[in-house]
């Protein structure tokens, strides 16, 4: 008897270590999703029926962006698209619209070149949310300007914003990973002074308040 509960015993232990493992990895999971895909993750749970369901199509977009050829520009391609953005720019002052359109061919051909699947909205949009996700909003709003546009329903100051949001992926698309990386660690770093100004401010000020 007293040796099946000490069997009982440790399969309680063993059942107990095992799922408090499970709701470690899981929690582990969902931080690197959240990490990873940013604003997208918490839209796309607001989304769907429940949070299980957003993360497995979170993972099978990772799954899907794994076996694709994503490549950088060579140096060439790259000063060629960064001269064509200027020249969308600059008609920007004399035919917003059509300025718009050009910018997003331009961003969907830079995708193209990459190795980006582009023949349907939302796969690009599934596509770039797996290492585009902090500009992946910007996208989306640029696009909604560009079928209002096509509607004739924008406003010039509309158009303005379209192209500042196509420009912030598309700056994003001609980086290489490295100076992603250095550029996403400097803004980290300038995120972390701002708060420690603010930190020493709000010291400060309340210093001042208290006579001390």
């Amino acid at each position: 008897m007293e040796t099946l509960i000490w069997v009982a015993v440790v399969v309680v232990a063993v059942v107990a270590v095992a799922a408090v493992g499970y709701v470690v990895l899981q929690q582990q999971r969902r931080n690197r999703l959240r990490a990873r895909f940013g604003p997208e993750y918490d839209r796309l749970v607001a989304e769907s029926e429940n949070r299980k369901e957003a993360e497995q199509e979170l993972l099978a977009r990772e799954q899907r962006f794994s076996q694709l050829d994503i490549r950088p520009l060579a140096p060439e391609s790259r000063q060629t698209y960064a001269k064509r953005w200027t020249e969308v720019q600059e008609r920007f002052v004399d035919s917003p619209a059509m300025a718009v359109t050009e910018a997003d061919q331009l961003v969907t051909a830079v995708m193209a070149e990459r190795g980006y699947p582009t023949d349907d909205f939302e796969e690009r949009m599934s596509t770039l949310s797996v290492a585009h996700a902090a500009t992946l909003d910007h996208y989306r709003k640029a696009h909604d300007i560009s079928a209002r546009a096509a509607r004739k329903e924008a406003s010039t100051e509309d158009l303005r914003q379209a192209m500042v949001h196509y420009r912030a992926l598309f700056q994003e698309l001609l980086e290489e990973p490295a100076e992603r990386q250095d550029r996403a660690g400097q803004d980290h770093a300038d995120h972390q002074d701002r708060v420690e100004h603010q930190d020493a401010e709000h010291h400060r000020r309340h210093d001042n308040t208290t006579g001390r």
